[in-house]
């Protein structure tokens, strides 16, 4: 007996493999599905016989194996011996239902590899998927970006610190060199003047190995590069709109009445007109109106851009205008309207910015951005009486290039405003200075001097 395996895809295939190869009478043992692919055992019907030939005895005593056999069609049964068991005779319509055989007119029956085969995925939503990869994009940007900029960072930090660490050398080096150069910044720094304003002079400074012949020669620059109107005569003379502007507390009220009582008394109380905005602080107009009424001068209060350019056409015989505004923080995004306000009434008002001497020179220099506009005047440095060192508003004015035209000390009037004096201004400074700064602190001074600058010209 010689048993024949049979692989196909289906079962349609093996069985017809099946039939080729023994006939339409061949008997099926086994039908499995094995790897994806249908197995089966089959027999040929001639050799079923010699299954017959043992004993009943003997086929009780052997076990049987659990075979299915199955012919292949429905036909009418071949001869066999008479002793064949009864299992052997069963045709096709008998075999288990591992692998039935469908009729011709019937839906063939689904395959097993049809069976196993993975259900259909659903349809892919096309717009979701693009929302989703454009998230991922932008998601993938932004941590570039971050990281990107977290290097950025680094890297700034480390430049700034080797410039830093460069910028001590450079100074340690000079000051063994030059240590006149050394006197000099100390005494600048002590005198209120920046670090940068120093640096840049000390660069500048020719050769020289005395001390004093180095202060004489910065004092000298200093003086050269303060501006001042030198006398009041161009401005009492010529006349015009001023506005006097600054922070709240700076002075502006007391300067503006010491100014009118000069213009009284250069051209009397009928070419003067003052204008106060400062309708928002208690008693702020009154004062002012106290003033005017002592000199005999109408006061006119405006509330904003339209009152004042109807007072500026009504009072445009006067000789001279005079304008106190309302103070406010530099910080205060109601400067700049402010500045909007006088530039646009219709009239060439000057605006002469009010700078506090105890101030620091940081402060003062938000100051100057924030009113700076279109272009200042000039300046008045006022509360002199009260400042330690005046070098911090006087690095200001040289620095930013203002015409200083007056400076006040004090509450009286008329009497504690004065014409700018530059020369004695600066020998002031000098006069009146701080504690000196420690050599041990000088290098980092420097470098952070250097750094300062850097940033200034990167700002243009």
């Amino acid at each position: 007996m010689k048993v024949k395996k049979f692989t196909a895809a289906t079962s349609r295939d093996a069985l017809r493999k099946v039939r080729e190869a023994l006939g339409p009478d061949a008997v099926i043992l086994s039908n499995r599905p094995v790897d994806g692919q249908v197995e089966i055992l089959a027999l040929d019907n001639d050799d079923v016989a010699s299954l017959a030939a043992p004993a009943v005895d003997s086929e009780m005593a052997q076990p049987k194996p659990n075979l299915q056999l199955q012919h292949l069609e429905d036909l009418a049964p071949a001869p066999a011996p008479a002793a064949a068991p009864a299992f052997l005779s069963r045709r096709l319509q008998d075999a288990a239902p591992a692998a039935p055989i469908a009729p011709a007119y019937a839906e063939p029956a689904p395959t097993y590899a049809e069976r196993r085969a993975p259900a259909a995925e659903p349809a892919i939503d096309m717009s979701a998927m693009t929302s989703m990869m454009s998230a991922a994009i932008s998601q993938a940007k932004e941590s570039a970006a971050a990281e990107m900029n977290g290097m950025m960072s680094e890297i700034r930090a480390m430049r700034g610190l080797m410039e830093t660490q460069l910028a001590e050398l450079s100074w340690n080096a000079t000051a063994q060199r030059e240590p006149q150069k050394a006197t000099v910044l100390r005494e600048m720094l002590a005198a209120g003047f920046s670090a940068t304003l120093a640096r840049f002079l000390i660069e500048k400074m020719p050769a020289t190995k005395d001390a004093l012949e180095a202060m004489r020669w910065v004092k000298s620059v200093l003086t050269r590069n303060l501006t001042t109107i030198g006398n009041e005569d161009a401005l009492l003379e010529q006349g015009g709109v001023y506005a006097l502007v600054g922070p709240t507390g700076v002075g502006k009220t007391t300067t503006t009445a010491k100014l009118a009582a000069r213009c009284v008394m250069r051209h009397g109380p009928d070419k003067l007109a003052l204008i106060t905005t400062d309708a928002y602080r208690i008693g702020g107009h009154e004062q002012l109106r106290i003033y005017g009424k002592i000199l005999g001068v109408m006061v006119h209060s405006v509330k904003d851009e339209a009152d004042l350019r109807i007072a500026l056409k009504e009072l445009r015989n006067k000789h001279t205008v005079l304008i106190d505004t309302i103070g406010m923080s530099q910080r205060d995004h109601m400067v700049a309207e402010q500045v909007a306000m006088l530039s646009g009434s219709g009239a060439d008002v000057k605006r002469l910015l009010c700078l506090n001497s105890t101030s620091t020179n940081e402060t003062l220099n938000e100051v100057v951005r924030a009113y700076q506009g279109s272009g200042l005047h000039g300046a008045i440095m006022t509360k002199m009486d009260e400042a330690a060192s005046i070098g911090g508003v006087l690095d200001v004015v040289i620095r930013q290039k203002l015409n200083l035209h007056y400076i006040s000390n004090g509450q009286r009037v008329p009497e504690d405003l004065h014409v700018a004096d530059r020369a004695m201004l600066v020998d002031r400074a000098f006069r009146n200075r701080g504690n000196a700064a420690a050599d041990a602190d000088l290098p980092l001074m420097m470098a952070a001097a250097q750094s300062a600058a850097a940033r200034e010209v990167n700002l243009g």
